[in-house]
């Protein structure tokens, strides 16, 4: 067997620039923490992340007129009362409705 082929020592020095460069690339675009497959998934996540933010934002900024709303007319707000939580005036007669089954 021919050891000058298996020793790297006698290999020439761009094969072992290439190698080594193989090596370091293999690395951090796989076993690395910070590979390029972690940091695609995690600018991914980002993203989802960000959009979530809108989307809460967006609801935030709806709920708040809603109280605003409900602050400031009295008349939605007994509306509400009424349809959503079966509350009464003093005075109303309710009328429970059996739906036929």
């Amino acid at each position: 067997m021919n050891w000058k082929l298996i020793n790297p020592l006698n290999w020439r020095k761009s094969f072992l620039l290439l190698v080594l460069g193989g090596f370091v690339f293999v690395w951090f675009a796989f076993i690395d923490t910070y590979s390029l497959l972690t940091r695609y998934q995690l600018s991914e996540r980002k993203e989802d992340l960000k959009l979530k933010t809108r989307q809460l934002e967006a609801e935030t900024v709806e709920l708040k007129d809603k109280i605003e709303d409900l602050k400031s007319d009295s008349a939605l707000l007994e509306r509400i009362a009424r349809e959503k939580y079966g509350m009464r005036k003093e005075g109303d007669v309710v009328y429970k409705i059996r739906e036929q089954e």
